[in-house]
């Protein structure tokens, strides 16, 4: 079954599929969320013949995040939960590498997925390079690319880029109401704006429960928060959970709420895009610094705050 959005990739790959010569290396560009890894997985079992009910097929090799080191190695070998690593590292790529002497185990083709492969470490990236300028026999690469800039521009050339479309609102809000019916409006709407069009991103929201969140970042960039009260309001609604998952959902949705007020700022919007900075840069730094989420919610809230005040002063 195609996901939403997948039509014209999916004619592109199989127009590929029944010409002379197939491409070796394919890159799948296009927002986190749309759909790409499920598209790979998918275009890959039906160019090896595999159908859905037949599991895993050993010649279709998956590449993505390891663990973090050593340590986290054990602890995934021995069946427990495990840190993942950042990035894809070079050693990843190498073991690959090694794996693509051999021939297919049961067929003439095999397909390696990258994802994702914009995650790749520098080394990893230049170790991938060599196999796609000089591809073995039979065996095609699949990169799942968020952000397709991060790659090396010869990396980026030596593949056939299908690009995958984010979905509308309102198609969003069908698709939200058929896969999450016990989300209410305001959940809805918190989801659409902050996935920007990702429907896995949307359905990530909705689990994430952030309809009460969403309705007070609102309240304080149309209102404003003179007394602080809903800024300690979105606090509490926040909790106070080291939930990093959840907390870089709050700073996702805040982006987006701000970045609607920027689409209406008028003809001198620096002040809001300044503001939006500030809590890019917050995201960036979450994952890292581990902030205490009320402060966090207390900052969000003044950020939001200042935003609404120079929305109004730019509409006079």
């Amino acid at each position: 079954m195609n996901l939403v959005g997948h039509d014209e990739a999916w004619a592109e790959w199989r127009s590929a599929l029944t010409g002379e010569r197939m491409h070796h290396g394919w890159l799948l560009a296009g927002k986190k969320g749309v759909g790409k890894a499920s598209f790979a997985q998918a275009a890959a079992r039906e160019f090896l013949g595999v159908g859905p009910q037949d599991g895993a097929h050993p010649d279709i090799i998956t590449l993505t995040y390891g663990p973090k080191n050593k340590d986290e190695a054990k602890k995934r070998d021995e069946g427990k939960p495990f840190e993942l690593a950042r990035g894809i590292k070079v050693e990843q790529v190498r073991e690959i590498q090694r794996r693509l002497n051999t021939r297919p185990t049961m067929g003439a083709h095999r397909v390696v997925i990258i994802d994702p492969a914009d995650d790749m470490e520098v080394s990893a990236s230049n170790a991938l390079l060599k196999s796609l300028e000089e591809p073995p026999a039979g065996t095609f690469f699949m990169l799942v690319a968020h952000s397709p800039a991060r790659l090396l521009p010869t990396i980026r050339s030596r593949c056939r880029t299908v690009r995958f479309p984010t979905v509308g609102r309102e198609r969003m809000d069908e698709l939200l109401r058929d896969l999450a019916p016990e989300a209410d409006i305001a959940t809805r709407d918190a989801a659409i704006a902050a996935a920007s069009g990702s429907p896995g991103a949307a359905l990530s929201f909705v689990n994430l429960d952030l309809g009460k969140v969403a309705q007070l970042m609102r309240r304080i960039v149309e209102e404003g928060d003179r007394d602080f009260s809903l800024r300690g309001q979105l606090a509490g609604a926040i909790g106070s959970k080291q939930d990093i998952p959840r907390l870089q959902a709050v700073l996702d949705l805040a982006r987006a709420i701000l970045a609607e007020r920027i689409e209406d700022a008028g003809p001198d919007p620096r002040k809001l895009v300044s503001t939006h900075a500030q809590l890019v840069r917050l995201t960036g730094e979450q994952p890292t610094y581990n902030f205490d989420p009320g402060l966090l919610g207390m900052e969000i809230g003044t950020l939001l705050a200042q935003a609404g005040e120079a929305s109004e002063r730019g509409n006079g």
